[in-house]
């Protein structure tokens, strides 16, 4: 498709904002969805494209948090392998299924997320006790969200955080960086699908990729440097803004 110099410039900028509040609280979707939209690609081609532009900016984030040491890859190989499943079956069911029961669920769960981090007590640097097992918490949580994540996807980032820090017993930086290499994996594994059936515009998605990587990398030194201070209003501030969106979107009539 034929698009301006302008736009793409436009495009590449929204993305290195949205890796950079991706890597910091998630929720960088609610930006790049909506302009990729605006910019006129359909609907399901905006989000391969969107896989394909975010691939990069997680990818950023990951290898940063990787080597700073705050994720050891080899106690997250089992939520890695869940959480690739269930984003590819999601990746794949979203080509045949609608998705409209599933977002009717979403606002009321972000919205459940972010009271839970406004009014829960600060997480602490090296987190609390574990609920569940390693081994259950990829079963359910990598398979559960990572599917999530192919088939819809908005708030991704906030879920994995929240699931981290109160069933994983996480502080809340290394949940934050344990997001990020699950997050790139559900990301991956919808675009090798999205790429399958030949959706991604590249053109726009690589631009895009540019800008998000660079915007993750920011964003990933911020949650090292300042990430208990900021991790948590931004979660919340994310969670409400895309809790807010989505009820417009299906429910326009309450505005008006």
């Amino acid at each position: 498709m034929d698009i301006s110099l302008d736009i793409l410039a436009i495009l590449f900028f929204v993305a290195g904002l949205a890796a950079f509040i991706d890597a910091i609280a998630g929720g960088g979707g609610l930006l790049t969805v909506p302009a990729l939209l605006a910019a006129g690609v359909p609907p399901t081609q905006a989000l391969a494209t969107n896989k394909l532009q975010s691939s990069f900016g997680s990818f950023s984030a990951t290898y940063y948090f990787v080597r700073n040491g705050l994720v050891d890859l080899r106690q997250m190989v089992l939520a890695i392998i869940c959480t690739f499943v269930g984003s590819a079956v999601g990746a794949e069911l979203v080509q045949v299924i609608d998705a409209g029961l599933l977002t009717t669920m979403i606002p009321a769960l972000l919205i459940v997320i972010s009271l839970y981090f406004l009014f829960a007590p600060q997480a602490s640097i090296h987190g609390g006790k574990a609920k569940i097992s390693d081994g259950l918490f990829a079963f359910t949580v990598g398979t559960s969200i990572g599917f999530y994540d192919g088939f819809f996807g908005p708030g991704t980032g906030s879920l994995f955080t929240i699931c981290f820090v109160t069933l994983a017993g996480l502080g809340i930086v290394e949940a934050t960086a344990r997001t990020k290499v699950l997050n790139f994996t559900s990301n991956i594994a919808a675009l090798m699908f999205f790429i399958m059936a030949g959706l991604p515009v590249w053109e726009i998605g690589l631009v895009m990729a540019v800008g998000g990587f660079i915007g993750a990398r920011i964003g990933a030194k911020v949650v090292v440097s300042n990430g208990r201070k900021l991790i948590r209003p931004m979660v919340v501030i994310m969670s409400m803004l895309m809790a807010g969106k989505l009820l417009w979107e299906q429910n326009p009539q309450w505005f008006q």
